[in-house]
């Protein structure tokens, strides 16, 4: 009797244990993962995954810009390796705008991920110029909507919601899930006088907000900025003021994704009489586009071909140009440093930047001011006057819309890491909870049930750098590479070797680029031969006859020898020449 007790015991103990593991397994399937894949700690490359089970959808596209020491580098992408582990799973890729930062990358992903796109009709338009240009298009599948449309991915519900941004056609997103729904935000402010459109949907986030907002995941990069933004018809008054009365030629850069700016400038341009011709291949699509779409009002015998512009006179004339952040290639820079074609800058000519420096950009734009300045040119930029009005929320609309939705939990997103935890604190004066709140980084898997949240696991997720228009990736190693030869040269050591008998046929030569001058160091060159020759007397001795392995004994003596005497590492290379 009692061994029958000890069996049922037993059998009813293994049951229970089953019954946890089952439970368990079953939690951890009912949760919400949040990946961000980029986007945090940084600006640009936005791109965050939201998995349900055996559904995944992902969240913006975005490209970064190469910092000042990552040589050579283009654009920096989003590691995307999770979601190539997770392909299957994949149900479409939503996009919240047309700005670089959030749709760069759909080209080079879609070259791995076969993903439908959802999109407004805007940033559908753009991508399919950038999926033109890399022979993509015919093989992708866009979705265009409209804001306040929804539709279902899996086990996701999407409806995108108006906002304002410096774009038409931004949206935040609300995503339905089995555990809640999550509002991401995209970009955004409150305009109460946009340009077109209405003002951002306050009234469906009040209405989600009263329905009850599981996570809000919201833009942060000007959380340290307080009070409002201002509308963006406070640039178009500016630039009313800088027009009244120029007998000058006025050259305007702005970034070429801002629709609105170029609406305010063409419109003003009309209204004093002036054509406007636009360089720079990106803003003309944008322009193209938009004004396809009915984005852009474009008044009759305005626009002219750049070319027209040598035969009107200077007062009579507005060329509108890309540039704003500095970048080598663009249309301002060229024409800053006489490298345009067409247009040649000098005294006669007014020059307002209409955009803010992008953090990491300040050095390269202040050497496209002062280049500009040489050439007599009068600049105007924005620390004089308001020529820039951000599309980012400041303090007080972050706050209000803390106000309308209400969340459990909150996300900061989008902005350097200060940006990030500086938006918590505001999120927690606004009534979240501190254990509510979550600063991730990239890779970070959130868990979110109906009741917590939790970070406790971490996926591959970094920085993938193209170097060239084929999409070439930049190694680390490469990378490195060019990081030395920056800051510290390169010195080759060729071994002219005898194929007779295997030994050096005269003395090596020695030759540095970006290190020293030869002139200048004739001692610390002749030491370098000198070390050279022990090495490859000693590795005569120890009978080391491979070429490699002379080579690597070259390089290091070289290497230790150098950073002792002058505390610098050049690359150097070893050569063998047979002879």
């Amino acid at each position: 009797m009692q061994a029958k007790q000890t069996k049922q015991q037993k059998q009813t103990k293994q049951t229970k244990q089953v019954k946890e593991v089952n439970q368990t397994k079953e939690s951890r399937q009912s949760r919400l993962k949040i990946i961000p894949l980029g986007g945090l700690g940084e600006i640009g490359k936005n791109m965050t995954a939201y998995e349900y089970g055996q559904d995944i959808i992902v969240v913006d596209c975005g490209m970064g810009f190469p910092d000042d020491d990552m040589y050579g580098v283009d654009i920096v992408l989003p590691d995307i390796s999770y979601l190539r582990e997770n392909a299957k799973k994949i149900r479409g890729m939503i996009l919240t705008h047309g700005h670089e930062d959030h749709i760069g990358a759909v080209p080079y992903v879609l070259k791995e991920l076969n993903v439908p796109i959802y999109t407004t009709p805007l940033t559908a338009a753009l991508v399919q110029l950038k999926l033109e240009e890399h022979d993509l298009l015919y093989h992708s599948q866009i979705f265009t909507k409209k804001a306040g449309d929804s539709f279902r991915l899996g086990g996701f519900h999407v409806e995108l919601i108006h906002v304002n941004h410096s774009i038409p056609d931004s949206v935040a997103l609300a995503i339905g899930t089995p555990v809640g729904t999550v509002i991401h935000t995209g970009d955004w402010k409150i305009d109460v006088t946009p340009i077109s459109g209405p003002m951002i949907d306050l009234t469906r986030f009040g209405e989600l907000g009263n329905k009850g907002v599981l996570a809000l995941l919201c833009d942060s990069t000007n959380v340290e900025k307080p009070g409002h933004s201002d509308s963006e018809r406070k640039v178009g008054e500016s630039f009313d003021k800088l027009f009244m009365g120029c007998n000058k030629r006025i050259i305007i850069t702005t970034f070429a994704s801002n629709v609105h700016r170029l609406q305010q400038i063409i419109s003003v341009a009309a209204k004093y009489k002036r054509k406007v011709a636009i360089t720079g291949r990106s803003m003309q699509n944008v322009l193209r586009v938009s004004a396809e779409l009915g984005y852009v009002e474009i008044p009759e015998n305005v626009m002219v071909d750049l070319e027209q512009v040598k035969r009107l006179p200077k007062e009579q004339v507005v060329i509108i140009s890309t540039g704003s952040q500095g970048e080598s290639m663009s249309a301002l820079y060229r024409m800053a440093f006489s490298e345009h074609k067409q247009v040649r800058i000098d005294a006669g000519d007014r020059v307002i930047i209409s955009a803010s420096a992008i953090p990491g950009n300040e050095n390269t734009i202040s050497r496209v001011i002062d280049a500009l300045f040489h050439k007599g040119a009068e600049v105007i930029y924005e620390r004089h006057t308001d020529l820039h009005v951000s599309g980012h929320a400041s303090q007080e609309e972050m706050k209000m819309l803390l106000a309308l939705v209400r969340p459990r939990f909150f996300i900061p997103v989008h902005g350097e890491q200060r940006m990030l935890v500086k938006h918590a604190e505001l999120a927690r004066m606004m009534g979240v909870a501190p254990k509510n709140t979550l600063i991730a980084k990239n890779g970070s898997v959130i868990e979110l049930s109906r009741k917590t949240m939790r970070m406790e696991q971490s996926v591959t997720a970094g920085a993938i750098l193209v170097d060239g228009s084929d999409g070439g990736e930049v190694g680390s190693v490469v990378l490195h590479d060019r990081q030395r030869l920056a800051e510290d040269g390169m010195i080759v050591v060729v071994l002219p070797y005898s194929s007779y008998d295997h030994t050096l046929a005269s003395k090596p030569e020695i030759v540095t680029r970006g290190f020293i001058y030869v002139k200048e160091a004739e001692e610390l060159m002749g030491e370098l031969e000198r070390v050279t020759l022990e090495t490859v007397e000693s590795c005569q001795a120890a009978r080391i006859n491979d070429w490699s392995g002379i080579k690597a004994r070259v390089k290091a003596n070289l290497s230790g020898y150098l950073y002792k005497k002058t505390k610098r590492s050049p690359m150097i290379l070893p050569v063998i020449a047979e002879v």
